[in-house]
Order: C-alpha cells, then structure tokens, then sequence
C-alpha cells in the first residue's frame, strides 16, 4: 500500500471534472423535490453500483447508502450528500442548464453536492488499494424540510460510522475558496405556530371586541426584542415571522390570525431558551390585550456543530487543494442544515465552498429563483473532500 496517494490522487481528480460538470447539469435540468427524489437516486445508485460499491436504496425513503472496502481493515467514514431540489420557479437567464420541471429548481446547490459525492465514488474506486476501511456515500432526502436524516439514521446508516463529511456550495463565498470552523457552522432550524383567537366584530365598535389584529400586531413586534435585548450582541440568533394570516373584510373585526415563523440559534442552549421565550412573549403580550393563544412549536433540526479535531484534518485538505491563502475560518450563519442531525451523534466536519463568481458583484442568493453556481467549485470540493477522506482512512 502507498503511503503517499498524492501522485495518482492529482491525475485522478483531474480525470473526473468534466464528468462531474456534466452530472451537475443534468440533475439541474432534472430537481425533485423532497421526498420525491427517485430519478436522483435511482443515478447515484447505478454509478455507485457500477464502481464497485454495495448498495442500498429507499434507505429513510429514497436515500441510497453506498459502501466501498479499502485494502484493508479500517474505520468506517461516511461522505453525505443532499439531493432535494426547491418549489421554486427558475427565472430566465443565461446560464449552462436550466430546470424543465416547471416551480421546481435546484436553487441551493443540491446538484452540485450529489455530482461532487459521485466524483468522490469514481476516485476513491479508483484509488482503491491505497486506502484501508470502509467509505459510506450516503445520498439524503429532504435536507431543505429538515426531514431526510432522522429517517436514515433509523435506517441505519449511521451503523459503524466513525466520521462524518460534507459540504456546501455557498456562493456568497469566491469560487476558489473553502471556509472551515471547527464550531458551530449553521444555527438550528425550527418552526413555530400561533393562533391569537378574539372575539370578532365590527370594525366601527372596536371596543365591543376583542381585536386579534392588534394582539398580533403586539406579539410580532414583541418577539423582535428576543434577540435585539436577551441575545449577546455577538451570537447569531433569528426570530422571524414569515407567514400572518387574518382577516377578511375591511370593516370585520377578525376572530382569530394565524401566525408561522422560525427561530434559529448556534447552540443547543440558545436554541432552547428562544423556543420558550417565543411561546412565553406571545402568551403574555397577547393576553395583556385579552386575546387567547394556541401555539405549537415544530422541532426542525439542532445547530450544525463540527468537531474540532475532523475540521482540523478538513483545514489541512483544504489548503492542499487550494492553497493557505485560499482558506477562510467560517463564521456561524442563521441557515440549518440536517447534517446536524448526523454530527449530533458522530464527529464529522461540514465546510463551505465557495461558489460565488468572482466577478459578479451582486450574487442571487440561495432560494432565489435566479440563483446559479459557478461550476469551478466542483473540483474544489470534490479535492478538499477527497484528501480529508483519505486522511481518516489511510
């Protein structure tokens, strides 16, 4: 067994960019949405099939679990990848591929990552006898409803795993550039839901009412202070209401409003004490104005929570790849990921690659209906990923 890989490792990562590019834009001309992620699936299994490894589909749903032996015995690293796709309508533009699912679109790099995962399976396969154990691909559902890797993990596809990898394409971050932390790197993602229920009426005799509009109106500017005056300046906290829902004539007194919205935070602690104070606040400001409230809060996924140790190793595969001056430290963002469900339970690493085209100043961001990558990040990730797999596992 070689103990240096870096010679046939540079010809083979080389050898596998156009393919990869290739695979990238036929996903894109291809998204499924969560849950619905069968012809992904069904293309990340026939490639790993065909390179040698054992697979299983419908793992969680239509996940796919992809085992690979080393030359010899070893640990068991898995290498995760999202496949969902968004309900989003992709806008016109100029760009290499474009959706022909109409209100379907890869509009967070989903493609991207699945085509990275297969380059890792094409050369780890190709490296075969230079590494020892075992490499789990693991190619998850529903990453954007927070609802594909519970349902893996019951699978079991956690089973043996003594490290976890990922990544994300992230373009607000310069192609050519990896950003790595050894912390928090994503802050939780929960959803919360409240009822304010009144008593309804006219709109011209408020005072024989009780007015859910107002109590509302209360309760979204009260929920505003949670993070403005019981966070630390410095952590990276999110209480947004996205959705009110209430009303429907101009001179009704409503009998009750709706509404939904999600809070985020980089640790487990903060996490839940925003989930008690958003139920607390809403409760009391909305019966100091005589309104009832209903609240329901949805548990999403915890914060994405690296090791310190597996970025480390994730640090040094990136600076190989791209050079010292190419890798950033990764401040903590107010995005979930459901990777967070694995690193919950075995120590891994999910770093950043940068997506972003340099010369664009004004970049859609993620979710938007304009939102492309610039496909140099690929070999960036697919190397990165590569070297930190084979560190764990020579």
């Amino acid at each position: 067994m070689s103990s240096d890989p870096s010679p046939r490792l540079d010809a083979a990562l080389a050898g596998v960019a156009a393919r990869m590019v290739e695979t990238r834009r036929d996903l894109h001309r291809h998204p499924e949405l969560s849950h619905q992620e069968t012809r992904t699936a069904r293309i990340a299994a026939a490639r790993c099939r065909e390179l040698g490894f054992s697979v299983h589909e419908g793992v969680g749903g239509t996940g796919v679990i992809a085992d690979l032996q080393g030359a010899g015995a070893g640990p068991t690293v898995m290498y995760r990848a999202d496949m969902d796709a968004l309900p989003v309508d992709e806008a016109d533009g100029d760009r290499p591929a474009h959706s022909e699912v109409p209100g379907v679109m890869h509009a967070c790099g989903h493609d991207g990552h699945v085509a990275i995962a297969l380059g890792v399976a094409e050369v780890m396969a190709g490296l075969r006898d230079e590494w020892r154990g075992t490499l789990r691909l693991c190619f998850q559902p529903a990453e954007e409803i927070a609802g594909g890797a519970e349902p893996m993990i019951e699978a079991g596809a956690l089973e043996g795993v003594g490290r976890v990898l990922g990544l994300h394409l992230w373009t607000p971050l310069d192609a050519g550039r990896v950003a790595v932390t050894g912390a928090s790197l994503f802050g939780s993602a929960d959803e919360f839901r409240i009822v304010i229920r009144g008593t309804g009426g006219h709109g011209g005799l408020p005072h024989l009412s009780v007015d859910p509009v107002v109590a509302t109106a209360h309760v979204v500017v009260a929920l505003q202070t949670l993070v403005s005056r019981e966070v630390a300046p410095d952590q990276p906290a999110v209480v947004t209401v996205g959705v009110i829902r209430g009303g429907r004539a101009h001179n009704v007194i409503a009998e009750q409003v709706q509404l939904e919205g999600t809070v985020r935070a980089p640790d487990q602690a903060l996490r839940e004490s925003l989930m008690r104070r958003v139920e607390e606040v809403a409760r009391a400001v909305a019966g100091g104005l005589r309104a009832q409230v209903e609240f329901a809060m949805v548990a999403g996924c915890p914060p994405v929570v690296n090791d310190p140790d597996s970025a480390e190793t994730v640090r040094r595969a990136a600076v190989e790849a791209v050079g010292e001056a190419n890798v950033e430290f990764a401040r903590p963002l107010t995005v979930g990921d459901d990777i967070a469900c694995f690193l919950e339970r075995v120590p891994g690493c999910y770093f950043l690659v940068g997506a972003g085209d340099p010369a664009m100043a004004v970049r859609p961001p993620h979710h938007h209906a304009r939102f492309d990558i610039d496909e140099r990040a690929l070999p960036v990730g697919l190397s990165t990923a590569t070297r930190a797999l084979l560190a764990w596992l020579r």
